[in-house]
């Protein structure tokens, strides 16, 4: 007999990551593979289902259901894409849900990448079982989402936990157009132009990373500031919804050794006024989160009902 598993896809601009894992989470394997994202909705999938369809021949498993994270705007409700960056041809307003049940037959969910990759992690990563979490992504921007009581809160508007774009962090111009928003500073775009009107020298945030660990001080400066940027976000989630467990992954946050400093020292020096202490990790599940999130998405939906079900019959 053939084990049931569940797919994680994440759907990145640039690859795409397909995983396989059990009904507990452990992932058993995974494929990393170029988007196709110009050639439309049905080009990536076609990319993503035989991928799919490799893995569970691979190890000869049963699908259970498969999760998919991506990057832009959705509605989990309808599973639609909405909107994508100029990245992606023919992805905004592609059903993906629908799709992936039509090829593979089984259910599917879909989420933004951010919500899966805090999904991932409250699963089976860094803040495991924890039922009050912000989640944090530092990539080209940066990205938010929330965990209150067990569950996803995406807010009336869906867009609960987006502190990337929380003002009060300058004047910069944001890529949204308004101005001061945390993105600014501790965004690797705006990391890249600080660095860059600084020094006169345009570098990419990895090469900002190792100047600062060779004792480039604009290099240190930049860290310091989306250091101390991530610490006033975290207090501001803290003061305003008691949210003390923290979850930051993404690109900028690969170098958590320069950026930890400034964090630990803002929060010592303003605490919460609830006095409690907050915790503030580093993505354990790294480039396997938002995937795997997703996975832990469609998880809770085909297998959550059998388990509540087997244990309503004892």
């Amino acid at each position: 007999m053939s084990a049931e598993v569940v797919a994680g896809i994440d759907v990145g601009g640039t690859n795409t990551k397909v995983l396989l894992a059990t009904t507990d989470l452990e992932v058993l394997d995974r494929i990393d593979l170029p988007t196709p994202a110009h050639d439309g909705g049905d080009a990536i999938l076609d990319a993503a289902e035989a991928t799919v369809r490799s893995l569970l021949d691979r190890h000869r498993a049963s699908l259970a259901g498969v999760g998919v994270g991506a990057a832009g705007v959705v509605d989990p409700t309808t599973g639609t894409v909405l909107v994508t960056a100029n990245s992606f041809t023919g992805w905004a307003g592609y059903g993906v849900t629908d799709a992936v049940t039509a090829r593979l037959g089984v259910p599917a969910t879909l989420d933004n990448d951010v919500n899966a990759f805090l999904l991932g992690e409250v699963a089976a990563g860094a803040v495991a079982g924890e039922p009050d979490v912000l989640g944090m992504t530092l990539g080209t921007g940066v990205g938010g989402a929330l965990v209150l009581g067990g569950t996803l809160f995406g807010g009336p508007h869906g867009a609960a936990g987006e502190i990337g774009h929380v003002p009060g962090f300058g004047d910069t111009r944001c890529t949204c157009g308004q101005r001061g928003h945390l993105e600014t500073v501790a965004g690797a775009r705006g990391m890249a132009d600080r660095y860059a009107a600084s020094t006169g020298r345009r570098l990419g945030t990895h090469q900002v990373a190792e100047a600062a660990r060779a004792g480039d001080p604009d290099a240190q400066a930049v860290f310091a500031t989306a250091g101390r940027g991530v610490a006033r976000a975290v207090l501001l989630t803290a003061g305003i919804l008691d949210v003390t467990t923290v979850v930051i992954g993404g690109g900028v946050a690969r170098s958590w050794d320069l950026l930890a400093p400034a964090v630990v020292a803002v929060l010592a020096d303003e605490p919460p006024v609830s006095g409690a202490t907050i915790r503030v990790e580093q993505s354990a599940l790294g480039a396997d989160a938002v995937a795997l999130g997703a996975a832990a998405q469609v998880r809770r939906l085909v297998v959550g009902p059998a388990v509540e079900a087997g244990l309503s019959a004892l």
